[in-house]
């Protein structure tokens, strides 16, 4: 036993000895301060400065109040981290013993034993250093400085003879929103965000894996893994590839391998017989396979692990009769994306967790989105963003990092954006889910429409200089770097590809169409300015009361009584302040105020009312907006509405707010983004109804049953008629005269429209059509009547109303969920059921259902 044991031994010795190890530091003892002061403090990493303040206390929490303002002297001190690394006499075996940070932010000199190792100035590259010259057996002093951001991006700035659009942040790569935006805070971070790792290896180490598609038929497929190997010497050694990560004596594949000294590529075929495709949400499973590589010389060297999914991507962008189409192909079918821009969903990152990410890619596919946009004034988000996004079949247009602005063009400042570009492709091109490359946001926009030339007084010259840099950057190096490291996917330049003031951004390529919030025009614009690709459109709406809470708004007094019109004009009132330092749009309310009175009455007080109401009326534009879009597919193939998400407690345009509570308008973009729905529209004297299915296969027979009511339930006219299908489809299947409803007021009538399955009668979609403005409505009050239940162990409840209830707002006591439905018309003696969240169960759930609807924002 003795001599088995030792055999034993000496085997994970060899195997210790040899392999490649990664040990994270994040749980080592941290501590901050000051520079220029001498108490240290604990602190978290990854994490940011302002949250190792508010975890010791030293600063109010930034998101309450109007403590933002307050907190503006962070960015422009100076900060520095430390802690003691243990190396032992086994660790210094390893040929290499190198220092790894996978995110500094952003200007960080780092010192090992008081000897400078790293000076890092990108927030979204990589840093490491081999120290094995420096370090020492046991403890290890590791210090890090970070400079204030701020001030380096000021004295850059002072460097150019001009005043370039978006000021020192343009100078600082790191995530620019941090800097403020219409949306959010002015909350400049510092820190190390992501993890930082020792890393010990012998001999040779994967650096990088690369799949490529060389054939996908439906019988086979063969994947090219291309491998960058560091070697410090010539010498043999193999590559072994195990599905699902499964390594046994049979059935790997094995290559043998000359490693050539330095940093080399090397190439492996593998074979997949009957291929399971990945596809996006909607169109059938995002199936991945799973891989594990070895890298074997005399032992195990290093070890990977990858999943792909099998599938093609075509970005169809080609000059057409009407101008240049803009549309995505997934394995050859054309696909009308549905989704929404993302924005990292905190302002410090390191808060978002994986259960974070977790929720909202689910809750997006839930919502029967196919994209999100990640859009270039975050971060390049972290792997387990794109891992949910793989898993759920979420199509991911990458933005890179520069948004609203114009960037230097200096060797210095490109130099480096071509690192951070490189690291980016290649962490995130295996994902099946990446589908575009964008070069910027509203860089070209910016340049050629909002007047930037004359705001900041260029010169011919400066002019030239400017929009050359801008060339250089997104049009030739970013597209080359694409090319070079990711060949299979489109590059685009910059989004949108035409400004939403001309007549040609509705005719070519992407378009971000602000004539609606920007531009005060009626929602009804959405209707006839539609684009080929909409890629940005929005409506804000205020959060949920309970976040309204969150953020201090009622912390002094009951703003419920108040009179909505003082609340949102008078700045003396503590609360009044809160609520507008959380609205960074500068007419926000007034632009939500002037589209409320357009179709709704005011509630004259209860600010629940008027954050109720304007959660409708996003909810509104954004119906008319998405379902303009998709009854005008194939002219139009995308739709991804300004935003999903938020990153602090806000008045924006989100649909989901910080505190993760669905909007009326996430339900809405729920029902309207669903595979098959019916539209509804009206000119002076007719009605159309559309059937627009995402379908890959047609429907032979439908019904589609069609019925005019009033407000008690009764029916006015009614029909039923047969109607095909045809996949992938927007068409017309019904038209009448608005003649038949001359007796009728329409003030207190509506269309209800169901479009069954023939063979089984199931319903297929539904819709409720007003011929009114909500405003107009002869809405009367309903009595209610509530059930509980238990359906396949989800707790659930129905609700039965006397009369129409227009947008019925559901809430429980004291219990902040998302209910499966919401903000929802309950129709006269019908009965609708709502369920519960998985795992939720509530004792006496009935006497705790609270039904807001909209005639209850009209009375006294």
């Amino acid at each position: 036993m003795k001599f088995l044991f030792s055999i034993l031994f000496s085997f994970l010795s060899l195997f210790s000895f040899s392999q490649k190890i990664e040990r994270s530091l994040t749980q080592s003892s941290w501590q901050f301060k000051k520079m220029d002061d001498t108490n240290w403090y604990p602190a978290i990493v990854p994490g940011t400065i302002h949250t190792d303040l508010l975890y010791n206390h030293l600063i109010p929490d930034p998101y309450f109040g109007d403590n933002e303002k307050k907190l503006q002297w962070i960015d422009t001190t100076d900060w520095e981290y430390q802690s003691m690394i243990e190396i032992t006499q086994q660790d210094f075996l390893k040929d290499h013993v190198e220092l790894h940070f996978k995110g500094l932010d952003t200007y960080a000199k780092v010192y090992l034993n008081d000897s400078l190792i790293i000076q890092a100035d990108n927030m979204f590259r990589s840093w490491s250093a081999d120290i094995k010259q420096i370090a020492k057996i046991g403890k290890n002093k590791l210090t890090i400085v970070f400079g204030s951001p701020t001030k380096r991006g000021q004295e850059e700035a002072k460097k150019l003879p001009y005043t370039l659009p978006g000021e020192e942040k343009v100078f600082t790569r790191k995530a620019q929103y941090q800097y403020g935006w219409d949306w959010g805070p002015r909350l400049v971070t510092c820190g190390i965000w992501k993890d930082v790792q020792l890393i010990f290896w012998n001999t040779a180490h994967i650096q990088t894996i690369q799949s490529n598609q060389e054939i996908l038929t439906d019988s086979l497929a063969r994947v090219v893994f291309s491998f960058t190997i560091e070697s410090d010497a010539d010498c043999n050694a193999s590559i072994s590839i195990a599905r699902n990560n499964y390594f046994n004596t049979h059935g790997n594949f094995t290559k043998l391998l000359k490693l050539k000294k330095g940093i080399h590529q090397y190439d492996l075929r593998q074979i997949i017989k009957n291929p399971k495709l990945w596809w996006c949400n909607g169109l059938g499973k995002p199936n991945l396979y799973s891989f594990g590589f070895r890298l074997v010389s005399d032992s195990i060297l290093d070890e990977k692990t990858i999943s792909i999914g099998l599938r093609t991507i075509e970005l169809v962008n080609k000059k057409d009769s009407i101008g240049s189409s803009f549309y995505f192909k997934v394995n050859g079918k054309p696909v009308f994306m549905k989704g929404a821009n993302y924005i990292p969903q905190d302002n410090f990152v390191p808060r978002v967790s994986k259960d974070k990410y977790e929720w909202m890619i689910k809750n997006a596919a839930d919502a029967n989105m196919n994209m999100l946009r990640v859009w270039g004034g975050g971060i390049y988000e972290q792997d387990d963003f794109y891992e949910q996004c793989d898993q759920n079949g979420i199509l991911v247009w990458q933005d890179f990092m520069f948004a609203c602005a114009m960037y230097p063009g200096d060797s210095s400042f490109v130099n480096n954006v071509a690192i951070e570009v490189k690291e980016q492709l290649e962490r995130l091109r295996n994902h099946p889910c990446i589908a575009l490359w964008c070069g910027n946001n509203e860089v070209d926009e910016g340049w050629k429409n909002w007047g930037w030339q004359k705001q900041y007084h260029y010169s011919q010259k400066d002019s030239t200089i400017i929009a050359q840099s801008n060339d250089l950057l997104f049009n030739q190096q970013l597209r080359k770097i694409v090319t070079t490291y990711d060949g299979s996917r489109a590059y685009w330049p910059s989004s949108p590809s035409i400004g939403w003031g001309h007549k040609e951004s509705l005719l070519n390529g992407d378009s971000h169409y602000w004539g609606v919030w920007w531009g005060m025009e009626p929602f009804e614009n959405y209707t006839t300015k539609t684009g080929r690709f909409v890629s940005e459109y929005g409506f804000q709406g205020m959060p949920a009361v309970s976040t309204l809470s969150s953020m201090g708004v009622f912390k002094n007094s009951n703003l419920q009584d108040k009179k909505i019109a003082d609340l949102l004009h008078t700045s003396n009132d503590i609360d009044s302040t809160v609520l507008k330092a959380h609205q960074k749009h500068p007419t926000g309310y007034e632009t939500i105020k002037t589209y409320l009175l357009r179709d709704y009455k005011m509630p004259t007080n209860h600010l629940e009312y008027f954050a109720y109401v304007s959660q409708l009326l996003q909810a509104d534009g954004l119906r008319t907006a998405i379902e303009a879009h998709r009854r005008k597919k194939p002219y139009c193939m995308g739709s991804l509405y300004w935003q999903l998400n938020d990153c602090w407690p806000v008045t924006s345009w989100s649909s989901i707010d910080y505190n993760h509570y669905f909007k009326a308008a996430h339900y809405q973009v729920k029902r309207s983004f669903k595979d098959v729905i019916i539209s509804v529209t009206q000119d002076r004297d007719s009605c159309f109804v559309y059937v627009i299915s995402d379908l890959q296969e047609s429907i032979k027979y439908a019904q589609l049953k069609i019925s005019f009511r009033n407000f008690d339930g009764k029916v006015i006219w009614s029909n039923s008629i047969p109607v095909m299908i045809d996949s992938n489809s927007s068409k017309i299947v019904y038209a009448f005269s608005k003649g038949l409803l001359k007796d009728y007021s329409l003030n207190n009538l509506y269309l209800q429209t169901e479009l069954h399955l023939h063979e089984n009668d199931s319903l297929l979609a539904d819709n409720i059509y007003y011929f009114v403005k909500p405003k107009d409505l002869q809405l009367k009050k309903a009595g209610y009547t509530i059930t509980e239940g238990i359906i396949q162990n989800v707790q659930s409840f129905t609700i039965k109303a006397t009369t129409l209830v227009k947008n019925a707002m559901i809430s429980i006591d004291d219990v902040g969920i998302n209910l499966s439905e919401n903000y929802v018309d309950l129709l006269p003696n019908k009965t609708k059921t709502f369920y519960l969240p998985k795992h939720i169960s509530i004792k006496n759930l009935k006497d705790k259902i609270k039904i807001v609807s909209l005639i209850d924002t009209y009375q006294p």
